[in-house]
């Protein structure tokens, strides 16, 4: 790295309290940053390493209590966004891959090479399978063939099945499925059940990034659809016909059963549940192992198995702790109402 500190802050217009004529070598956490390193705090669960850090700087928000001088500040009001830009303008890894690997599948109705129909700095990594009738393209739109964008990666041992479309800049990362079958059956008079098949595709748009084993389902008919910045954690499930809306982020081991459709700028946690055929609106944060069992359609904060909102979420879980005192009192009050009757019924 071996950045000089102004240049740093400059970047992320932060303001430095200390030695500006700092050269920094590197970034780090705050509980394990070096001599010549930067890292960031911004968190107040890390505050307990800013006494024993060994960093030469760190990025704080304005009005930190800066009780050492040993060490150089940058303020700047998110410390963490701030830490991250460095990262990307510094420390961006390069991949050591480029074109098709020698050993990933491509049906071989694909023209690659010079001067040929191949997306502009595609990355096809070792191990995967493009399947049948593919075009990876550069402006060019093949509507019965897979279509990978420009500047997309895709890692080792990835599945993209046939007709689906990948835009431009994407990133899958291992083990991810793309257009494996939805799970559609029907069972007959017997019980038995019937593969319905599955004719659709998937579509992803640009600047979408899937996550390790990621399963995303290809639709019965028409199109399962990741809009455009999507993110998708690893061991997500993306169900047949689901449409998924821009800059929504999706983390681990969520599962979206089919056609359910989600707006915009949503937040899903981990180990979230959607049942099928919702729809859920624009700017909803859905907190970790909730389980959404109806169409939310006001933006806000959800939690619980069924999902509520977080103000009545919380009620009920404070009353779902204090059952056992309840339990007792009701009993009280039944001695106590007991004795009452008893008490009248000598009277009269």
């Amino acid at each position: 790295m071996n950045q000089s500190l102004k240049k740093i802050a400059s970047l992320v217009n932060g303001k430095i309290i200390g030695d500006d004529s700092l050269i920094i070598s590197g970034v780090a956490r705050i509980d394990e940053a070096k001599k010549g390193e930067l890292t960031f705090l911004y968190l107040s669960m890390f505050e307990k390493y800013f006494e024993t850090t060994k960093a030469s700087a760190i990025i704080v928000k304005p009005g930190f209590n800066k009780t050492r001088d040993d060490i150089t500040y940058i303020e700047a009001e998110a410390p963490d966004k701030a830490f991250g830009k460095i990262i990307i303008n510094y420390l961006s890894p390069s991949f050591p891959l480029e074109g098709i690997d020698e050993t990933a599948f491509v049906h071989n109705s694909a023209v690659t090479g010079k001067n040929v129909a191949l997306g502009k700095n595609v990355v096809v990594s070792a191990g995967c399978r493009i399947g049948d009738n593919v075009k990876i393209f550069h402006n060019t739109v093949l509507s019965d063939n897979v279509v990978i964008g420009d500047d997309s990666l895709i890692f080792q041992n990835v599945s993209i099945r046939e007709k689906c479309k990948i835009g431009k800049r994407a990133i899958i990362h291992p083990g991810a499925v793309i257009g494996s079958d939805g799970f559609g059956f029907n069972p007959d008079k017997n019980g038995i059940y019937e593969k319905v098949p599955q004719i659709g595709n998937v579509i992803i748009e640009d600047d979408v990034e899937i996550g390790a084993n990621v399963a995303v389902d290809r639709a019965a008919l028409g199109s399962t659809i990741i809009r455009k910045g999507v993110k998708v954690d690893n061991l997500v499930q993306i169900a047949h016909n689901v449409v998924v809306g821009e800059n929504t982020v999706i983390s681990s081991q969520t599962g979206i059963s089919g056609s359910t459709t989600i707006g915009s700028q949503c937040i899903f946690a981990g180990q979230v549940g959607l049942a099928g055929h919702l729809e859920i609106t624009d700017n909803v944060i859905i907190l970790a192992q909730s389980g959404v069992s109806k169409s939310i359609k006001k933006p806000g904060l959800y939690f619980g198995y069924p999902a509520k909102e977080m103000k009545t979420a919380h009620r009920l879980e404070a009353h779902i702790r204090n059952l056992p005192d309840y339990s007792e009192r009701i009993k009280l009050l039944e001695k106590e109402i007991e004795q009452l009757k008893k008490q009248f019924d000598k009277k009269s």
